[in-house]
């Protein structure tokens, strides 16, 4: 997040109201979480928040970042149908967990907050899509999967079910749906049809 000139953020303080802000999307939410509640419980005042995040929807797009940065590991089990089936399992998995529950918020709101769109997309979408576009050109590589497809919209292909799922909450989310989603998709995607 851009930081206003002047005195470097205090660690310790940051680290408390990444911590408080965590805290408050748990137990209340995005919306109604308050800047002055985080103030309390990480006891920085309100003027540093602000001097160092324009609002409350920014903390939190950093609190939940901080959170998640552990990179997805790569299966690379020699099947891009098994990498892909453990990807998008790993991602049922995160989604129905709290995290998933914050970051269908913070996908909500980035519809009208384009800067917490963009700190989603790159550090936490990109990371993830780069990944799965390593899967695939494995793939590829290896003959398994077909050249000619386009790869951004096989990994939408593979993503996008779960999205749904999560943001719409119309049927259940766990690894029988992973699976299901993965089967369907590689019917289409691999060369041995």
């Amino acid at each position: 997040m851009p930081r206003s000139p002047g005195r470097p953020r205090s660690e310790q303080s940051r680290v408390a109201v990444l911590r408080a802000t965590s805290e408050l999307l748990r137990e209340v939410g995005l919306r109604a979480m308050t800047t002055e509640e985080i103030s309390a419980r990480s006891g920085v005042s309100k003027a540093t928040i602000y001097k160092w995040w324009s609002n409350k929807f920014e903390v939190a797009v950093e609190a939940f970042l901080d959170e998640m940065m552990a990179e997805a590991p790569d299966p690379d089990t020699g099947s891009a149908h098994e990498d892909f089936r453990r990807v998008v399992r790993g991602l049922a998995h995160f989604f129905v967990g709290e995290s998933g529950s914050i970051f269908a918020q913070l996908v909500g709101e980035g519809q009208t907050d384009q800067l917490v769109q963009a700190e989603l997309r790159r550090h936490l979408v990109a990371p993830r899509r780069d990944l799965m576009r390593t899967m695939w050109d494995r793939g590829v590589a290896r003959g398994e999967l077909r050249s000619e497809i386009d790869r951004d919209c096989a990994l939408d292909m593979l993503i996008g079910p779960m999205l749904y799922r999560l943001l719409l909450g119309h049927a259940t989310l766990d690894e029988y749906c992973a699976d299901s989603v993965v089967d369907a998709a590689m019917v289409g995607f691999t060369t041995s049809r």
